[in-house]
């Protein structure tokens, strides 16, 4: 049940070859070093995997491709879309490939409360009871949530059973989530993991981000449960010059990318058209990031 969801749940890329074709065999070694480095779930066709770029067709096979290799780890599988029709299509398809559930997000353009409501009325209705995560991620999709629109869907739809909050301040937002709850959800975070250790102390279960170096945010994550705040905050200093480069919208997925292609984990660093090409200088910086990195961790040790 996703209303139990603990744990890094990542963000995946989608892999792409060179010419732009989906990249299938990189799925396999990317989600192994999801793994390996503790992640306890996956979330795939979010905004940041550029699920905007693909069809339909190969929408499901990415999802289903991260489903049988996750090693029954749960898979939480992006639908969003302002056609309900096509929405529902995607949904039922790949819950059919064993999906824990799906991600959705208002589209834009929702002016009124009225219109939100009415929105996920019609997305359940057709859906039915599928397990799904509520993204309020209002700076990518240009509808903003409140607080009491949000517990109120999630009081209307018992389908409902996990947030990801992305909206800024996230930790202001979380603590209010949590004051006003009355049917517990899990809370899981995005925004590139910024706030991570402050959301942590907020009451979250965890992230639901990417890096290039997703150690670090299940790191945070074991050090925060375990009461150890002070070296879960030195954790994440280590790496937030990194993070923070990574943090500038679809320039810094071409950064991730280019990273876990060194890191061995996808064959190409590519995106789909249309999307961003790094420079020779900015390979200078990454390597300068990566090998600051690589000094302050070996002096951690």
């Amino acid at each position: 049940m996703l209303d139990q969801a603990k744990g890094l749940y990542v963000v995946a890329q989608t892999p792409f070859a060179q010419d732009g074709a989906v990249d299938l065999a990189s799925v396999d070694t990317l989600c192994d070093f999801y793994l390996q480095h503790g992640a306890s779930g996956l979330t795939v066709l979010g905004v940041a995997g550029e699920a905007g770029k693909l069809s339909q067709e190969e929408s499901v096979a990415v999802a289903g491709r991260y489903i049988r290799r996750a090693q029954g780890k749960p898979v939480v599988v992006g639908v969003s879309n302002p056609g309900i029709a096509q929405l529902r299509e995607l949904t039922a398809r790949v819950m059919d490939l064993g999906a824990a559930g799906v991600m959705v997000t208002p589209p834009g353009g929702l002016r009124t409360e009225e219109e939100l409501f009415n929105y996920f009325a019609g997305v359940f209705q057709q859906i039915g009871n599928v397990p799904t995560v509520l993204q309020d991620f209002p700076f990518s999709s240009g509808t903003w949530m409140s607080v009491s629109s949000i517990l109120a869907l999630v009081e209307r739809h018992p389908q409902i059973q996990l947030l990801k909050e992305e909206d800024l301040p996230s930790i202001t937002k979380i603590t209010r989530l949590r004051e006003g709850q009355g049917r517990r959800i899990a809370i899981l975070t995005g925004n590139n993991g910024m706030f991570l250790p402050l959301e942590m102390g907020r009451g979250i279960d965890g992230p639901m981000s990417g890096f290039s170096h997703p150690e670090m945010l299940s790191g945070v994550y074991d050090l925060c449960v375990r009461g150890q705040v002070q070296e879960a905050n030195d954790l994440f200093d280590l790496y937030l010059p990194l993070l923070s480069y990574e943090n500038q919208s679809q320039w810094g997925v071409a950064v991730r990318k280019e990273i876990l292609r060194q890191r061995g984990a996808i064959a190409c660093a590519a995106m789909r058209s249309p999307g961003p090409k790094l420079t020779a200088t900015d390979h200078a910086e990454i390597e300068f990031l990566l090998a600051r990195l690589r000094r302050a961790l070996a002096q951690r040790r």
